[in-house]
């Protein structure tokens, strides 16, 4: 079997409705895994998605913006479908406001969703596998702001520069216990999240040429190196945070 392959294999992937999410989903999908697809809106474009590429996918709703909805999904998953050997940290948001300006509010509710639950479902996935005696891999959704600073996006920022951290963290604690945790880091992709600064004239073209690919990312250009951290070709990557941007950190 190619190391590359995830036949046997099950995920457990978060704010896989659109975007980056389904992208992974499909990928996984795609190399044999069997794909949790898990969310608050339809998962029905997903599953479509998955089965167009011959793949296994079953939904599951939840509200993964508070630990207890997204820790009952986790455990939801696993009683419904068996041991989740593969933890897809995607769900998200932001909120853009200048600093001066920025609520409480804005904050708690990107904390929550992009930093805290992100922890506490890596417990759960940990937790479980640990139980079992097996191994598995956690794989996070950080951000080029896990590097930079960016504008306008404070609790973001705060939140993604914590994912890489907190991945770094929980490899150094869990490496021995055969769990795997990385993260990748996607540049400008075409997603809902992206949407307000494509429509800005100015701020798209400054982007763009900031990018040596000449080009936003699609989804499906982030899935391929989640898929790599999920197989058994990664099995001795652990702490990493790998940016994906079409060279943007190396301009």
């Amino acid at each position: 079997m190619s190391s590359f392959s995830l036949n046997g294999r099950r995920a457990f992937v978060s704010g896989a409705n659109t975007g980056i999410g389904q992208a992974i989903a499909v990928d996984l999908a795609q190399h044999g895994c069997h794909v949790i697809v898990v969310g608050r809106s339809s998962m029905a474009d997903t599953l479509a998605a998955v089965r167009a590429v011959g793949g296994k996918a079953d939904p599951l709703e939840a509200d993964l913006g508070t630990v207890s909805g997204a820790t009952a999904a986790f455990e939801a998953a696993v009683q419904r479908f068996g041991p989740i050997d593969t933890l897809i940290n995607n769900a998200g948001i932001i909120r853009r406001a200048d600093s001066l300006v920025f609520t409480e509010e804005d904050w708690d509710a990107v904390m929550d969703i992009n930093l805290k639950v992100v922890f506490f479902l890596s417990q759960a996935f940990a937790r479980a596998r640990t139980v079992a005696g097996q191994a598995g891999s956690i794989i996070n959704i950080a951000s080029l702001l896990s590097f930079q600073g960016g504008i306008r996006v404070p609790s973001y920022t705060a939140s993604k520069s914590g994912v890489a951290g907190l991945t770094k963290l929980l490899s150094n604690e869990w490496a021995a216990r055969g769990i795997t945790v990385n993260a990748v880091a996607p540049g400008y992709v075409v997603t809902n999240n992206t949407e307000a600064l494509r429509e800005d004239a100015a701020r798209n073209q400054a982007i763009l040429d900031r990018i040596p690919a000449g080009r936003w990312a699609e989804p499906s250009d982030i899935a391929g190196a989640v898929t790599f951290l999920a197989s058994p070709a990664a099995r001795y990557v652990t702490g990493i945070t790998l940016p994906v941007d079409g060279g943007w950190l190396g301009r």
